[in-house]
């Protein structure tokens, strides 16, 4: 089996910064040990602003500014980003909530088995999660639930029952 692992914007700011969570600092050792863990392919993103955040769609429903190129919210988690240092492993900037590019590198890495974890579960996990699912719908699926956290807890749940319904694998829901 092709395996791959997604790792989504596990990113200082989403994890203790101008968004963090302690649910989102909960995960970190648990997403860490994924990774250390996983036999395949790692692709890791980085949620990705300008100083004119405050301007654009997103930054005018969610104007808080997070993840602006360079600073060090932006940074990934340092546990993580040692994680991650390993071959086998590519990763990069997205702009919005899913990035085609990532669809791209999963169905050009021939990948039949997808596993994703990361930030947030209600906004970017989802958004990319069911953007692979429309790009290849043959690709199985799944979003480790334990290796995620969302803007609160009870937006988490509902993304995860979301995702169960469209035919996505749940694994360790309630860990």
């Amino acid at each position: 089996m092709n395996k791959t692992l997604v790792v989504i914007d596990m990113q200082n700011d989403f994890i203790d910064g101008s968004l963090g969570t302690p649910e989102a600092q909960a995960i970190v050792p648990k997403v860490v040990e994924k990774i250390k863990n996983w036999d395949g392919q790692i692709i890791f993103t980085f949620d990705t602003h300008w100083e004119d955040y405050l301007e654009t769609k997103e930054g005018k429903k969610l104007p808080v500014i997070h993840c602006i190129d360079g600073t060090d919210g932006w940074k990934l988690n340092e546990d993580v980003r040692e994680a991650l240092d390993r071959d086998n492993v590519i990763g990069g900037r997205k702009y919005s909530f899913a990035s085609q590019k990532i669809c791209r590198w999963i169905c050009d890495g021939g990948a039949d088995y997808v596993e994703f974890v990361g930030l947030c579960t209600d906004i970017c996990v989802i958004a990319s999660v069911l953007a692979l699912q429309s790009y290849d719908s043959d690709i199985d699926i799944a979003v480790d639930a334990s290796c995620c956290a969302g803007t609160s807890p009870e937006m988490h749940e509902a993304a995860l029952k979301v995702m169960q319904s469209c035919q996505i694998d749940i694994l360790n829901w309630g860990n």
